[in-house]
């Protein structure tokens, strides 16, 4: 918790336009900041990964916290984009009740005036660092918040793969995809594929086979501090095509077999600027009762 109310000086407010077209919303936070003696920076517009770090690089020393105007997927790309800022994340849900985005626009000026008193805790999220192998080389790597998928685009056929845990073989599958999630993820795909859903502050990682060709079709949860690795085998009489890797069903990479997508825990972790006593057990009794 913050305890001086003078530290809170400067803010970044990242906005979904789509779902403030108008941004009526955003300027209604921007105004209310400014008055009760804040300053703020807005982006409405999608920008490169790049282009944040020049902009973190530029303003992050000085800024308090990041307001997130959008929904869970908004707020995601966010923490993906300013991973190396450590600067914590506020969710305001323009969206349809997330787990992520906790404040609602009918309570944005109560929730600011908690912000800028520093009346909240944050909650330290962990991430998951992934890196795409190809004949030994790393050539494409990135951290999530959410989950790192393994799907095939396009054609509905079967993806053949194996599980390898430390270096061991775990086991080998035939279906549609794998889902690592963190806690945090458990809420999301890996929910949505039938799997376990974890308190979102736990330390484990999650593997979620989806639509296994197997009677066996049960998550496993591993440690964080575990390594895990994907590797596509692919079937011998067929050519495999439109395999890719999903970071936080933002950021798509093609795979080939032979690929690995090696998994771990990231020394990265995003923080989640909490306002509300409302527990994740309740968002989690309302959302189930929808």
């Amino acid at each position: 918790m913050r305890p001086k109310e003078e530290e809170m000086k400067h803010y970044i407010i990242i906005t979904n336009r789509p779902k403030d077209p108008e941004l009526s919303v955003t300027g209604r936070v921007r105004a209310f900041l400014e008055k009760n003696g804040a300053s703020c920076s807005v982006y409405a517009d999608e920008l490169e990964t790049e282009h944040w770090r020049q902009i973190l690089k530029r303003e992050g020393e000085q800024t308090d916290g990041i307001l997130v105007l959008g929904g869970d997927g908004t707020l995601l790309r966010a923490a993906r984009d300013t991973a190396d800022s450590a600067i914590p994340l506020l969710g305001v849900n323009l969206g349809t009740l997330g787990f992520l985005a906790e404040v609602e626009t009918a309570g944005i000026e109560q929730a600011l005036e908690r912000l800028l008193r520093g009346d909240y805790q944050v909650e330290e999220r962990m991430m998951l660092a992934g890196q795409v192998v190809r004949q030994g080389r790393v050539r494409e790597e990135a951290c999530s918040l959410n989950d790192i998928t393994i799907t095939r685009c396009g054609h509905l056929r079967m993806l053949y793969f194996q599980i390898l845990v430390n270096g061991r073989l775990l086991k080998e599958y035939h279906a549609d995809g794998i889902i690592v999630a963190t806690p945090t993820g458990s809420t999301g795909y890996n929910m949505s594929a039938g799997g376990p859903i974890v308190e979102p502050g736990a330390r484990l990682i999650v593997l979620t086979p989806v639509c296994p060709h197997t009677l066996q079709t049960r998550s496993v949860i591993l440690s964080a501090e575990d390594e895990i690795v994907i590797r596509i085998t692919g079937k011998e009489d067929r050519e495999e095509t439109g395999i890719e890797a999903c970071f936080d069903g933002g950021r798509n990479l093609e795979l080939a077999p032979g690929d690995e997508v090696r998994v771990t825990r990231s020394d990265r972790a995003t923080s989640i600027i909490k306002l509300g006593e409302d527990s994740f057990l309740n968002v989690l009794h309302r959302k189930m009762s929808e």
